[in-house]
């Protein structure tokens, strides 16, 4: 009889993560993952095929993200310009009314007749402003706020208690749904 002897077989390091399997007559044996390491160490390379898929993926969503972004930039330019086109109608009914009032026949006019037709046109303005979400500032009385209000000059005040009050109000200001278009221009009482 003979006597076999087993070879020795290589025993991995299960610690240091060596997942090279050697059989008994000392080649390699293959394993499930025969990819190339990384070059940083950190486990498999991704295959060529696999970087190729997931680099197209990549241009595809960039590309219609790209496209995400013109089309939405196109929608909002197009509601700005129907919203402008919306005012402008309203503008419109507006100027036809002055349109007609100055080519009224002075001749059979009254004074009182024109002031009538110049005070309809600007109630309508004002009702088309509103409508839009403008409202005025007409701070006749009250204290001064430099967050709506312009001080263009100051009045010499009667009593202390007027101190920082809106005089006189020089040019209504205009607020745009809470932002503000423009200040009102005023004088204010100064105790001095």
């Amino acid at each position: 009889m003979t006597d076999s002897v087993p070879q020795e077989e290589e025993v991995v390091d299960a610690e240091a993560g060596d997942a090279a399997d050697t059989s008994v007559d000392g080649t390699k044996a293959s394993s499930q993952d025969d990819r190339p390491a990384a070059p940083d160490g950190g486990g498999p390379a991704v295959p060529r095929e696999d970087f190729e898929d997931l680099n197209d993926r990549h241009l595809r969503l960039v590309a219609e993200f790209n496209n995400f972004r013109r089309r939405t930039e196109q929608e909002r330019l197009g509601a700005w310009a129907r919203a402008q086109a919306d005012v402008l109608a309203r503008f419109l009914d507006v100027l036809d009314d002055l349109n007609r009032v100055a080519q009224l026949d002075l001749s059979n006019a009254t004074v009182d007749a024109i002031m009538e037709g110049v005070d309809l046109v600007e109630r309508k303005f004002i009702r088309m402003l509103e409508d839009a979400g403008v409202e005025v500032i007409d701070p006749t009385g009250e204290a001064f706020d430099p967050e709506r209000m312009e001080a263009m000059m100051r009045v010499p005040a009667d009593s202390e208690e007027r101190d920082d009050e809106v005089a006189q109000v020089f040019q209504k200001g205009y607020t745009l749904k809470g932002v503000l278009v423009r200040p009102a221009r005023v004088s204010v009482f100064k105790n001095e």
